[in-house]
């Protein structure tokens, strides 16, 4: 039986505890991120199953569909258990599939805001993320926005998403920030500088892309014969070489097939020694 308890806790903001290992919605869209998922019925068996399993930290964002995956989490899971956090974006519009663009002015991510706690039937948003820093709006203004909404009580915490230490220092000047989301796996670490800085800070650490979707865990690459060794999946060695690669982490693999998530969440319970972590790491 998986026990996602095994990935440990890491407290958002320092009062808002999750377990480390949690899920991210963004895979139960359709093709290129784009519209309805191909099987419905198995997007919300999928979101049902995590949370079975122990998932208490779901990562979402409005421009996923758009719109549709917040819909689909409010759909399989509202009524929310007490310990669960649904974490979501703003930020990003979306023309179609794979495109991404992104608009920071006030008043749109106030409407961004608005628009997720009525998709996702919330009164409050426990983390909202900028899901991009809008280069031709002021970032004061970005997040001096989400700032008044979390003195208004709609917004819980503040996160941020693909930035640099600087623009992390920038911003924690304006407003408190929580958690950040970057690009990080195994064998991409460009990011490595912010997430040593979030170590020292006690910033949560998302790592977008945990598996390179699929690549990571693809038979033949490279960390199968590894994983061959250990007794587990390439999945589930890279997630387990996520967790402890620092206690800020937390991953948030995405799937959408109850049959994958198991395989993915089982991977909370493995053990690597001191000698693996440092093979794996190398193999990066």
């Amino acid at each position: 039986m998986t026990d996602i308890s095994a990935s440990g806790t890491f407290e958002i903001g320092g009062d808002l505890p999750v377990r480390r290992l949690g899920f991210g919605a963004m895979q139960l869209t359709g093709p290129g991120v784009w519209g309805e998922p191909a099987d419905r019925d198995e997007a919300l068996r999928v979101l049902r199953r995590a949370v079975e399993l122990g998932v208490t930290f779901v990562d979402t964002a409005d421009s996923y569909g758009p719109f549709v995956s917040e819909e689909l989490i409010a759909e399989a899971l509202h009524p929310y258990a007490e310990d669960l956090v649904v974490a979501t974006k703003g930020g990003l519009t979306r023309t179609g599939p794979n495109v991404w663009l992104p608009v920071g002015r006030p008043e749109y991510l106030r409407q961004c805001v608005e628009m997720s706690l009525r998709r996702l039937k919330l009164e409050r948003i426990d983390l909202y993320q900028l899901h991009r820093i809008d280069p031709k709006v002021p970032l004061e203004e970005q997040l001096g926005v989400l700032r008044d909404m979390r003195d208004e009580g709609k917004i819980r915490h503040i996160g941020l998403s693909e930035v640099s230490v600087e623009e992390i220092g920038r911003a924690r000047a304006i407003v408190e920030i929580a958690t950040v989301q970057n690009l990080y796996n195994l064998t991409e670490r460009k990011s490595q500088d912010v997430l040593e800085y979030c170590e020292r800070e006690g910033i949560g650490f998302i790592p977008w892309f945990p598996l390179a979707t699929g690549q990571l865990a693809a038979p033949g690459g490279v960390l199968a014969a590894a994983a061959e060794r250990h007794g587990a999946t390439p999945a589930q060695l890279a997630l387990a070489w996520l967790l402890r690669r620092s206690p800020v982490m937390l991953p948030i693999p995405g799937t959408s097939k109850v049959a994958h998530l198991e395989e993915n969440l089982a991977g909370a319970g493995i053990e690597l020694s001191e000698d693996e972590v440092a093979e794996l790491t190398a193999l990066g």
